[in-house]
């Protein structure tokens, strides 16, 4: 239905999105280019209305072009290895410096009510500290480090108290030593082990890149850890892609549930990725988003949903919810986020050594990813478990695909008799047969 308002629609499909969010953990790493190329005061109204949802906010700041471009004013050039910089004493000063007026800024943005916005009177308390323990990174093959380091620790228990309070937590990429040292730190290790510290609910990483696109120019939409695995080894270490496909790979692997790969570059990368089913960027996690099952009791009403509109089109007949808590066992359903999205049945007729592949359904947003023929893979799979010969579906709109996997004209003379006496001839269904052994 045609609405005056689009955005409507868009924020009734939201409000599951908001109501799961609430109360959650989200560790934000937001680079230092994405403040220095003008996208920050976007970034923090969109922080403030997170945060105004009862989204529990760590936000890991990255400092990177801002400190290359107070070494180049004072003409200082850092040595450099394996993709770091030795922090010595002219280095660090600057880090230092860049750090500070950095949060300071952050920190006097989110104090302004963000006037001349939709969030004008949003109040958020800031606070940052020294929440991160480090260590020195040392001589490594010959090379000391100086004064640039990696995560010690965590101090998860004083975090998790300032987010209970209500509080955005900042963490600029600094650690501190128990010997009162201050280390420089890479913002994409810091952003990981805080989330892993914490076992976050959601990792978001705001860089350049808008996710991991393969060769063909397609976004890659969800990875394991061990899928990134390969891509991780085509970049460079150094490289921010590197690090960020690392980290969150790492936290993938530790308890986070998942971790996102955005472009700040994207005016509607953070809440498009929040706020939608497919989102806008590349999300590793260890479980999968989009996963084939067996259907259970839990799946009638999405699946009722998902069949509605194709039992109004006379595509399919109609079932009942009774029906479908009867023969729930038959069913096997494609699942994307808690969302019912295809499913496909198979009735035995064992005495006939015949199955028949019914109720295939794909829900029209994900139609063209070849998740039909997963669906048939699977019910031909479960046919032969069973020791059926071969499998027989009654259409009347779909014949082109049935074709197409292999399936051939019959008659109803070559279906099971319980099935040829109750066939529908109001409907005149095609009668489609395939070999399975």
């Amino acid at each position: 239905m045609d609405t005056r308002f689009p955005f409507v629609d868009w924020f009734r499909n939201s409000s599951p999105y908001i109501n799961a969010h609430r109360g959650r953990t989200f560790v934000i790493l937001i680079e230092g280019e994405a403040v220095a190329e003008g996208r920050g005061e976007q970034l923090i109204q969109d922080l403030a209305l997170l945060h105004t949802l009862g989204v529990r906010l760590v936000v890991v700041q990255g400092i990177r072009p801002q400190v290359n471009q107070a070494l180049e004013t004072a003409n200082v050039t850092p040595a450099r290895h394996h993709g770091r910089w030795v922090a010595d004493e002219a280095v660090m000063a600057r880090v230092e410096r860049v750090a500070a007026e950095q949060r300071l800024w952050l920190e006097s943005r989110l104090s302004l009510g963000l006037p001349n916005s939709p969030l004008h009177g949003v109040e958020m308390t800031v606070v940052s500290g020294n929440l991160v323990m480090a260590k020195p990174l040392g001589v490594r093959e010959g090379v000391d480090f100086a004064r640039s380091g990696e995560v010690r620790r965590v101090r998860d228990t004083a975090i998790s108290g300032l987010l209970e309070q209500g509080s955005l937590v900042l963490l600029p990429p600094l650690g501190y030593s128990s010997t009162g040292e201050v280390f420089d730190l890479d913002a994409a290790e810091v952003a990981q082990k805080v989330a892993t510290a914490l076992t976050a609910d959601k990792l978001i990483l705001l860089g350049e890149a808008s996710g991991l696109v393969d060769g063909r120019g397609e976004l890659q939409r969800q990875l394991t850890p061990d899928e990134a695995r390969d891509w991780l080894e085509d970049t460079a270490p150094g490289e921010e892609l590197h690090r960020h496909l690392k980290s969150a790979s790492a936290a993938a692997r530790h308890g986070v549930s998942r971790t996102h790969l955005l472009s700040w570059r994207d005016h509607d990368a953070l809440l498009g990725e929040l706020f939608t089913r497919d989102g806008v960027g590349t999300m590793i996690s260890r479980h999968q988003y989009e996963q084939l099952r067996a259907a259970q009791v839990g799946d009638v009403a999405g699946l009722l949903e998902l069949l509605e509109p194709l039992e109004q089109r006379g595509m399919l007949v109609p079932r009942s919810r009774e029906r479908l808590e009867y023969e729930i066992d038959d069913y096997v359903v494609i699942e994307r986020d808690g969302m019912v999205i295809g499913c496909a049945a198979l009735h035995v007729f064992q005495a006939a050594g015949m199955g028949e592949l019914a109720c295939v359904a794909v829900h029209v947003d994900y139609r063209g990813g070849a998740r039909g023929d997963l669906l048939l893979t699977e019910v031909e799979k479960r046919a032969r478990h069973q020791g059926l010969g071969s499998l027989f579906a009654l259409t009347t709109h779909t014949a082109h695909w049935f074709f197409e996997h292999g399936f051939r004209t019959a008659e109803l003379a070559d279906l099971p008799p319980l099935k040829r006496d109750t066939y529908n001839h109001a409907r005149q269904s095609k009668v489609l047969v395939k070999s399975i052994r």
